[in-house]
C-alpha cells in the first residue's frame, strides 16, 4: 500500500511521517525496520476506538510481547495517577529502554503515552498511531508530551519526539462528526499562520472534509498540515521563541476549557476555534489585522458554522475564570496575557510582542459577548 512519507527534523532527532489509506497493518513491518532491537510493546490505547482497528494493529504486531492498556479518554484521564499507574505495570512486566511504547488514539492518549514514554527510564522507543483529525494534523508532530492538574492544561509535561508516526487516513471513517470539526481547527490554523494559499484552498474545500469526509480532501489538509509544523518545528523544537506561533487561538482555547472544567462540553478543537475567532476580533480592534483579511476569515466561520460566539458556551459571570484560567498558561512571564495574532491570514506578529493585561482582557470579551 502506497504512503506518502514525510520527515520531520528536530534538533534532538529525526523521524518519519507515513501517511496513507489502510497502512495500520504495516505497523509491525515499520517497527522492525526503524526499530530492530524492540522485543516488547505496551499500546496505550483509546477504549473507544473500534475493536477491528485495535486488533488489525495487534495482528500487525505478531512476534511482539504484547501489552494492552484501554483508556477511557477524556481531559481527566491526563493525571500524573493514570500515568504512574501505566509506569507500574510497566515495570512489572520489565520493559526495557530498547522496548516500546505505541498510542494508538488522539491528542490526550497522544501526550500522555508521550510523556510516559519520556520519563519511564529516561525514555523508551515511542511510535504514535494517530487516530483523529486533529492527532494526525497536529497533536502527533512536534514532541511536546503533557498531563495535566487542577491548575491548567498541559502544566506538567517535557519534549520527547516519536520514532516514527504513522496516519492511516481510513481510521477517520470512525470519527464523529463533532470530532471532524475539532481537527479542522487545527487544519484552519495552519493555514493562517502560514499559508495563505492554504486558506484559500481550504475556502473550496473544507466543505469536502467535514461533510463529505472526502479522502483525497483530508489527505491534502492532513499532509499540508503536517509539512506547515514541521517546517516550524525544525526550527524552534522547545519552543523558545517561534514556534510559539502555533499557538495561536491556543491561550483563549485552555481559558475556555479549564473554565468548563476540561468537560465535554467544548473539546480542545471548539475552544481552538473560538479561541482564533475571538484572537481575530482583538486584532482587528487593536489595527493589526486588516477588515479585509478579518471579513474573509469571518466569512469562512459562517460558511461553515464554526465555533464564534462565546455566549453560545459561556455566560457572563464566567469570563473571570476564562481569564484566571489564561493567567496561569505557561507562555506567560509577567503578570500581562500574552497573544499570538495574525498580522495577515498566513503570517503571525512576532511571538512576545503582544501582551494585555487582564482588565483590558475583560473589558474586550465583555465588549465581544455576543
Amino acid at each position: 500500500m502506497k504512503s506518502n512519507k514525510l520527515i520531520v527534523k528536530a534538533k534532538s532527532k529525526n523521524y518519519p511521517i507515513y501517511i496513507g489509506n489502510n497502512i495500520l497493518n504495516l505497523t509491525g513491518k515499520l517497527i522492525k525496520k526503524n526499530l530492530p532491537n524492540v522485543k516488547k510493546i505496551s499500546i496505550i490505547s483509546d477504549k473507544k476506538l473500534p475493536n477491528a482497528l485495535l486488533k488489525k494493529l495487534i495482528i500487525s504486531l505478531k512476534g511482539y510481547n504484547l501489552k494492552i492498556h484501554k483508556l477511557p479518554i477524556n481531559e481527566k484521564t491526563k493525571t500524573f495517577s493514570v500515568a504512574n499507574k501505566i509506569i507500574v505495570e510497566l515495570l512489572k512486566d520489565n520493559f526495557n529502554r530498547s522496548d516500546c511504547i505505541i498510542s494508538f488514539g488522539g491528542g490526550i492518549t497522544s501526550d500522555l503515552s508521550s510523556f510516559i514514554s519520556s520519563i519511564f527510564k529516561r525514555g523508551v522507543k515511542f511510535v504514535n498511531i494517530p487516530t483523529t483529525l486533529l492527532a494526525q494534523c497536529d497533536a502527533s508532530i512536534g514532541g511536546k508530551t503533557g498531563i495535566n492538574t487542577m491548575h491548567g492544561k498541559n502544566l506538567v509535561g517535557t519534549f520527547y519526539q516519536p520514532d516514527f508516526i504513522l496516519t492511516d487516513m481510513f481510521v477517520l471513517k470512525s470519527l464523529p462528526s463533532k470530532q471532524i470539526i475539532c481537527g479542522y481547527g487545527e487544519v484552519l490554523k495552519h493555514s493562517l499562520i502560514a499559508d495563505k494559499k492554504f486558506f484559500l484552498w481550504l475556502t473550496k474545500n473544507a466543505k469536502k472534509i467535514i461533510n463529505n469526509r472526502d479522502n483525497n480532501a483530508l489527505k491534502e489538509a492532513v499532509i499540508k498540515s503536517c509539512k506547515i509544523k514541521s517546517q516550524i518545528v525544525n526550527k524552534d523544537e522547545k519552543e523558545k521563541n517561534f514556534r510559539m506561533v502555533l499557538n495561536f487561538g491556543h491561550t483563549f482555547a485552555h481559558g475556555f476549557e479549564g473554565a468548563k472544567n476540561f468537560s465535554k462540553k467544548l473539546n480542545h478543537g471548539e475552544a481552538v476555534l473560538l479561541g482564533m475567532f475571538l484572537a481575530n476580533q482583538l486584532a482587528y480592534d487593536k489595527k493589526i489585522l486588516s477588515v479585509r483579511d478579518f471579513t474573509l476569515i469571518k466569512k469562512h466561520y459562517l460558511d461553515l458554522n464554526l465555533p464564534a460566539k462565546i455566549s453560545k458556551y459561556f455566560k457572563k459571570r464566567e469570563i473571570n475564570k476564562i481569564i484566571d484560567f489564561m493567567k496561569r498558561d505557561k507562555k506567560n512571564f509577567d503578570e500581562k496575557i500574552n497573544l499570538i495574532l495574525l498580522k495577515k491570514i498566513g503570517k503571525t506578529i512576532r511571538p512576545n510582542s503582544f501582551k494585555i493585561t487582564s482588565n483590558e482582557l475583560r473589558r474586550f470579551i465583555i465588549k465581544n459577548y455576543k
